[in-house]
């Protein structure tokens, strides 16, 4: 039970993550958003979901994390309430904003009340295969349920349908949840402040680059000020009794390893998400909800490769199924880099995506138990409110770089597509070109194609990366697998 209240409040927020992006166009058209100002529906909850991590994993450690557990749940519900009631863009927004703080509480929190509440070994391995299944799935599961929502209630009811969840949340974690021991200390307040600032300016820069280039002034001046802020944070936690974030954890060669690793896959996997959902609705035309349906046997599979993972992590260790899950996942991508406009959902798109699932939910698992790995339980919210950021920034950063390689993709595309097409249109056809700037099918399917399958390259190529660390970096000592099986080897290893 205690179990399902920690992995329910974790799907509940990782799947807000994409819940809405099914339903944006309903959004747009309720509430008056321009075009460029819809993308900050998403932004607004990633944006403060990323930069407060930290804190967030930091505040269960210093004031009990049971008790930081149900206020972040009960924000995150606060806020859902108010996003479905919202009335105009900014309420809307703000609201999404304040979701991700709530999120950002209860995320890291979570992940650490399973150090605190399972024993060391087989019953942990089993809770954290659990959370690593559902923290890899909730996108899948997020599009399936938006799809759902939408097609057949209304947009509201995405956000909506989060306020019951939390509320049983809330209700069921005092009677199952035991509150961990606090431990007494002050809060680390310049170094939150830098470190979420410098955060949210990260992540922002990411997602500017996305939509306006790297190039972009704002998008450089981010960047720069992300820096500078980022760097004096670093000094701060240096000098700093009780940081926020203990510097000396990336001292350990696994971890900084993990931390990396993750980088690369959270990368590889909103890119993922994000391309083949324009592939099946725009090439293939599934409705919503059929686009929805299509992402659950990847939540399956999932499930399937954590299970298996953290059934044979004790006899094994966690390294082959690192190296075996990062090498999976580049098969899988590079399997989708195939697509074309002739491809099917059964014979080109369902394969690759069960081969990356499998993949993914055996890295997970395995870089969830490596994350938190050797860390005392005093720093156990520091280190995965770390793990999350990582996984934050890593999917922010990489869909910015699929975007730009699509965008020069689909131009070079374009500059075959539109003589075709010119040469063949009639009048009305190409005085609807001229006014749009969009071509029609299936010239804009062949552009959309060009564009995904060399998106897919280079998140193949994060995913390579993904396993070559773990390969070369990652050491697991006996003391390691003797823990997992439940021994007392030496915290130290």
């Amino acid at each position: 039970m205690a179990l399902l209240v920690i992995a329910s409040c974790q799907l509940m927020v990782v799947l807000d993550i994409t819940i809405v992006n099914i339903a944006l166009p309903h959004i747009q058209s309720s509430l008056h958003f321009s075009t460029t100002n819809l993308s900050w529906v998403v932004n607004a909850y990633t944006l403060t979901f990323g930069g407060l991590l930290l804190l967030g994993g930091r505040a269960g450690d210093i004031l009990g994390r049971r008790r930081v557990f149900i206020f972040g749940v009960l924000l995150f519900v606060f806020a859902s309430l108010l996003g479905g009631l919202a009335q105009n863009s900014g309420q809307l927004l703000a609201a999404r904003a304040l979701q991700g703080v709530g999120g950002a509480i209860a995320s890291p929190t979570s992940l650490a009340l399973i150090s605190t509440t399972f024993k060391e070994g087989p019953e942990r391995n089993r809770a954290f295969g659990v959370f690593a299944a559902v923290s890899a799935g909730g996108s899948a599961i997020g599009l399936l349920a938006g799809g759902i929502l939408v097609e057949w209630l209304d947009w509201r009811w995405v956000l909506f349908v989060n306020v019951p969840i939390g509320l049983l949340i809330v209700l069921a974690t005092p009677k199952w949840i035991k509150e961990s021991e606090r431990h007494p200390g002050n809060f680390d307040v310049t170094g939150a402040l830098t470190s979420t600032l410098g955060m949210v300016l990260l992540v922002y820069g990411f997602i500017r680059a996305a939509q306006d280039g790297w190039s972009d002034p704002l998008t450089v001046a981010s960047f720069g000020v992300a820096v500078v802020i980022l760097a004096v944070f670093v000094l701060v936690e240096r000098r700093s009794r009780q940081p926020i974030t203990p510097l000396h954890m990336f001292a350990d060669r696994n971890r900084a390893g993990t931390y990396a690793i993750m980088l690369s896959l959270a990368a590889a996997m909103f890119g993922m998400f994000f391309f083949l959902t324009l592939f099946v609705q725009n090439v293939l035309d599934f409705s919503p909800l059929r686009a929805g349906l299509a992402f659950l046997p990847v939540s399956a599979i999932i499930a399937v490769g954590a299970g298996l993972a953290s059934q044979l992590l004790p006899r094994y260790g966690p390294k082959p199924f690192m190296v075996t899950g990062g090498l999976l996942a580049a098969a899988g991508l590079a399997w989708l880099t195939l697509t074309d406009v002739h491809s099917t959902y059964l014979g080109s798109v369902l394969g690759p995506m069960l081969v990356f699932g499998l993949g993914m939910g055996m890295e997970f698992v395995s870089l969830t138990l490596m994350a938190l790995s050797n860390v005392p339980t005093h720093e156990t919210g520091a280190a995965s409110g770390l793990l999350n950021a990582t996984q934050q920034v890593g999917g922010s950063l990489g869909l910015s770089i699929l975007v730009t390689m699509f965008g020069t993709a689909s131009a070079n595309e374009a500059e075959k597509q539109v003589p075709a097409f010119l040469s063949q249109a009639n009048p009305a056809e190409r005085l609807r070109f001229q006014q749009t700037g969009e071509l029609p099918p299936p010239w804009a399917d062949h552009i959309l194609t060009s564009g995904v399958s060399s998106a897919f390259i280079v998140a193949a190529i994060f995913t390579a990366v993904a396993a070559l660390i773990a390969l070369l970096v990652i050491q697991v000592r006996p003391s390691d697998i003797e823990r997992l099986k439940g021994g007392m080897g030496p915290p130290g290893g």
